[in-house]
């Protein structure tokens, strides 16, 4: 309906949740804490209490390191390795629930598209499945790897307890609620992801090893 054609072309591997300056042991731990985080999943973290800060890349380390911030989300562990913010914060938690993998798309006009020949579009397509089967093929053999160097530098890994991640869930119900209320897009969007979601649960649940 916009004039664009587009197709996946890129994945990369879950995100982390954050690092943190102290343990979390409970939701009630969250509350009052200044975290670096973004978009929807701010919105989800702020119905826990948390006070969000959107701050760039770069601005992350010196605000941790300062006191600025108790808490910030950034990538993935071989991003967040590189970043160092193993020597400002040694609580790193998972699940990346807010981004449990990123799909990059190629964008292209549709008249631009239709100009092509059938073979130059089977080439753009054939490339991008590449990337995709790459990505999700060095990403994920790359994140164990920083793991490992994470913990050789006294990082703790920590997993979130059911009650927090139940907690998480209902937030993020609420913004889906709230942002569907004023966005038909969205709204649509949301319809149609928690439709696929609930056909795959079947598999997910039956299909590989616990």
């Amino acid at each position: 309906p916009h004039g664009i054609h587009a197709m996946p072309c890129g994945l990369h591997s879950p995100e982390g949740s954050g690092w943190f300056r102290e343990e979390i042991r409970s939701s009630e731990d969250l509350r009052g804490l200044k975290m670096r985080f973004f978009g929807l999943g701010a919105r989800v973290m702020e119905k826990l209490g948390v006070s969000t800060q959107l701050l760039a890349g770069g601005d992350i380390f010196p605000a941790l390191e300062l006191g600025a911030i108790d808490a910030a989300e950034y990538s993935m562990p071989v991003i967040d390795l590189n970043q160092g913010f193993y020597q400002v914060a040694k609580h790193y938690y998972f699940p990346g629930w807010h981004q449990q993998t990123s799909l990059f798309e190629l964008l292209v006009s549709d008249d631009r598209w239709n100009e092509l020949s059938l073979m130059q579009q089977a080439q753009i397509e054939m490339v991008c499945e590449a990337n995709f089967v790459r990505g999700a093929a060095i990403g994920e053999a790359a994140q164990s790897e920083a793991l490992a160097e994470l913990a050789d530098r006294g990082v703790q890994f920590h997993r979130w307890s059911p009650e927090i991640l139940d907690a998480m869930r209902e937030g993020w119900k609420e913004v889906v609620a709230e942002e569907s209320a004023k966005d038909a897009d969205f709204a649509r969007v949301a319809e149609a992801y928690f439709d696929f979601h609930e056909r795959y649960r079947t598999w997910a649940e039956y299909g590989y090893l616990r």
